[in-house]
């Protein structure tokens, strides 16, 4: 569908910040590869041949028995048997000797016999979020060939977590801004549009919803409900939305009495065609300067509930749980390195791109 020339000149202008462009790229390349953490960081292997046949341990499970083993539980790939079943095709002889049957098996003959060797595609990063690495010493450990980035305190791959967590983020991030923009842009519209005692009542609620305290709320919440991320959302989106309210309202108060108002009013068009077509449009640029802070202010929230433990479950790979886990180990600088890096580049490519937008959309300024 081809653009309308009011947004190919806004495309244009945004194409014309370098940084924020090269940032949107940046953060396209990030993100788009993160969606595939289940691919880069695994512990499961991504594809598997076993006697002809393909398998695929990360979409689906497989029992061990499924490989000739005994078991019909889950098999564990990262078991030197477990490999030797299915890279020399089932031969018992793995279980007393499966280091020299691999290696055997690599030839196509095992034992004199000729048999249809197997293999195993791995992930790059070989461990998930929640996968405990044998590191054979004290954790939290140092960065090694095996783990690039170390170990935490429970002997998680800090590299997967950070994968893992880094889409986490994004996608928290992008639901509650949605969600608290729909919300505070309709609140403000509808108050700054109608204004009088509809205004005064709004008025009257935010400030009292504002002096909310709105950690002992989610304390509250999290101790009956249990921690999770839908709930997170919902009490994030919960106390966020007031933010655009103030900005949203300003811009209606002020566009509600201009001459193509009031010329649209006698008209006979809808308040609700009003406030879409004509007045929300002119608000845009003040409410795109607020979503730097908003987005900020999202991954900073979720980093601090996580930090004081009152965010997302333990286990779930989040970023703030590793900046807690580096104040907690002053002896392993590089969780704390790691923890900062991530932060900072994820929340410096985020501001850049949206200040792109904000001035891209501002007819004011034009870029050479």
């Amino acid at each position: 569908m081809a653009l309308s020339p009011l947004n190919q000149r806004r495309w244009r202008n945004f194409r014309r910040n370098g940084r924020a462009f090269w940032s949107l790229i940046l953060f396209c390349i990030l993100f788009g590869l993160t969606l595939f953490a289940e691919v880069l960081a695994n512990d499961k292997p991504i594809l598997v041949q076993y006697r002809g046949e393909i398998y695929a341990p990360i979409l689906k499970f497989y029992p061990e028995t499924t490989f000739g083993g005994d078991f019909k539980t889950e098999a564990p790939y990262d078991d030197i048997e477990v490999q030797c079943l299915i890279k020399s095709g089932g031969l018992q002889d793995c279980w007393d000797d499966p280091e020299g049957v691999i290696e055997q098996a690599q030839t196509g003959v095992v034992n004199g016999a000729n048999i249809e060797a197997g293999w195993i595609v791995w992930p790059p990063v070989r461990y998930s979020y929640t996968t405990i690495v044998d590191t054979g010493g004290a954790v939290p450990s140092p960065p090694t060939a095996q783990n690039l980035l170390g170990t935490d305190d429970t002997s998680r791959d800090v590299l997967a977590r950070v994968i893992y967590g880094f889409r986490l983020s994004v996608f928290f991030t992008i639901i509650v801004t949605i969600l608290t923009s729909i919300i505070g842009i309709a609140a403000g519209a509808i108050q700054g549009y109608f204004g009088g005692k509809v205004d005064l009542i709004f008025q009257r609620v935010l400030e009292i919803w504002g002096s909310t305290p709105s950690l002992y709320v989610i304390i509250i919440l999290f101790a009956i409900l249990g921690r999770s991320f839908w709930l997170l959302v919902f009490v994030t989106v919960l106390f966020g939305w007031p933010v655009l309210v103030g900005v949203v309202r300003a811009e209606f108060l002020r566009a509600r009495n201009f001459e193509y108002v009031r010329a649209a009013r006698a008209l006979g068009v809808s308040n609700r065609v009003i406030m879409y077509r004509h007045v929300l449009p002119n608000a845009m640029v003040a409410t795109l300067t607020m979503l730097p802070f908003i987005i900020t202010g999202t991954i900073s929230t979720l980093a601090t509930l996580d930090f004081l433990g009152f965010g997302l479950p333990s286990s779930a790979p989040s970023l703030g749980e590793l900046t807690r886990q580096a104040k907690a180990n002053l002896q392993a600088p590089w969780l704390a390195f790691t923890a900062f890096m991530t932060f900072s580049i994820l929340l410096s490519l985020l501001v850049f791109i949206f200040e792109g937008v904000r001035d891209a959309f501002d007819p004011r300024k034009t870029f050479q």
